[in-house]
C-alpha cells in the first residue's frame, strides 16, 4: 500500500479535523479534495463514514464559533481581516453583507457552497447580534450538509473503484499525486483569478490628501460611499458630502451622476475591491471621470481627515 494512503487511513480522523479546521480559521487551504477522498475510502469501510462527519462537523463548529465571537466583539474590523485572508476577497464582502440582508440566518445553511460567503459568515453573524443558540443550530446544518455533499460524492467514486478492484488499486498508486495536484490546482487556480481581477481594478486610484485638496478648495466633486449599512455599526460617519448608495442603486441612478466632475467611490473592502469594480462598471456606461479612493474609509479615518455623521435613518 503507498505510504501516502497508509498514511491517510491511520490518521485519517485526525487529519479531516485538523485540515477543515485549519481551513476554516482562514488560511486558503481547500479541504473539499481531502473530503473527496475521505468518502472514497469508506465505500471500502478503511474509514468510517459517520466518524469522518463528525470530525469534519467538530471542527467547522470550533473553526466558526471562534469567528463569530470576534466578530462579535470586534466587527467588520474581523471581516475584513477574513477577506485579505479568503481566496475570494475581492468579492467576498459585498457578498455576504447581500445574503445576510436578504436571507438572515438561513444564509448559513449554504454559506459552505458559495465562494467567499463561507469565509465571512460566522464573524458577520457574530457582528449583526445574531443569537449564538441559532447561529449554532443553522451553522450545524450548514456544515453537515457540506460535509456530506462532499463525502457522499467521494463514496460513489469509492463504490465504482469497489467494483472494478484494478481500477482501484491503479488508483492507489497515484493517490499521494492526484490529491496534491487537485489542491495545488485550486489554489492556483484562485489566486490567478484573483490576480487577474487586482490588475484590472488598478486604476489611477485617488490618494486620500488629492481629495481632501478637492473638497477644501471648493471644487464640485461627487463622493459616494459604497458601504453596506452593516459597515455603519460601528461607526456611523461618512467623508463631507459623500452619498451611501449601494453598488446596484448606483448603477440605476447612473443617468443622474454628473460627467462635469470627479467621482469618487469608496468602500471598506480589501484593495478598494467594490468601490474598483463599480468604477469600472461605470466607465464601461461611458463615464471616464471615476476613480476609487486608495485605502477606502478606513484609510481616510486613519489620516484624521474630517467626517461627518450620518443621518439616524441611513444608519438604521
Amino acid at each position: 500500500m503507498p505510504i501516502a494512503l497508509d498514511f491517510f487511513i491511520k490518521y485519517g480522523y485526525w487529519l479531516v479535523f485538523v485540515w477543515v479546521l485549519t481551513e476554516q480559521l482562514g488560511l486558503p487551504i481547500p479541504s473539499a479534495p481531502l473530503l473527496l477522498t475521505a468518502g472514497t475510502l469508506t465505500a471500502t469501510h478503511q474509514l468510517s463514514l459517520p466518524f469522518v462527519l463528525l470530525a469534519a462537523l467538530a471542527a467547522g463548529l470550533i473553526a466558526d464559533s471562534t469567528w463569530y465571537i470576534f466578530g462579535k466583539r470586534y466587527g467588520s474590523a474581523v471581516v475584513r481581516l477574513m477577506c485579505r485572508l479568503s481566496l475570494e476577497s475581492s468579492a467576498c464582502v459585498r457578498k455576504t453583507e447581500g445574503v445576510f440582508t436578504k436571507r438572515g440566518s438561513t444564509a448559513l445553511l449554504f454559506a459552505k457552497f458559495v465562494p467567499g460567503l463561507g469565509s465571512v459568515a460566522a464573524p458577520i453573524a457574530g457582528q449583526i447580534g445574531m443569537p449564538y443558540g441559532r447561529f449554532l443550530v443553522c451553522d450545524a446544518g450548514g456544515i453537515l450538509l457540506w460535509i456530506l455533499t462532499l463525502t457522499l460524492g467521494g463514496r460513489f467514486f469509492g463504490d465504482v473503484l469497489k467494483h472494478h478492484p484494478e481500477a482501484l488499486s491503479e488508483a492507489a498508486h497515484f493517490f499521494g499525486a492526484i490529491f496534491a495536484l487537485l489542491v495545488i490546482g485550486f489554489v492556483v487556480w484562485r489566486m490567478l483569478q484573483r490576480r487577474a481581477f487586482l490588475r484590472s481594478v488598478r486604476m489611477a486610484r485617488i490618494e486620500p490628501s488629492e481629495l481632501k485638496d478637492l473638497i477644501d478648495s471648493g471644487q464640485a466633486v461627487f463622493v459616494v460611499d459604497l458601504r453596506h449599512p452593516l459597515d455603519y455599526l460601528p461607526d456611523p460617519r461618512t467623508l463631507p458630502g459623500a452619498f451611501s448608495m449601494t453598488p446596484d442603486k448606483l448603477v440605476e441612478l447612473s443617468d443622474r451622476i454628473p460627467r462635469d466632475q470627479e467621482i469618487v467611490l469608496f468602500c471598506t473592502c480589501p484593495s478598494e475591491a467594490t468601490a474598483a469594480r463599480m468604477a469600472l462598471r461605470l466607465r464601461a456606461m461611458g463615464i471616464n471621470r471615476v476613480r476609487p479612493l486608495r485605502g477606502g474609509y478606513d484609510e481616510w479615518k486613519k489620516l484624521g481627515y474630517p467626517l461627518v455623521d450620518i443621518p439616524t435613518s441611513a444608519a438604521a
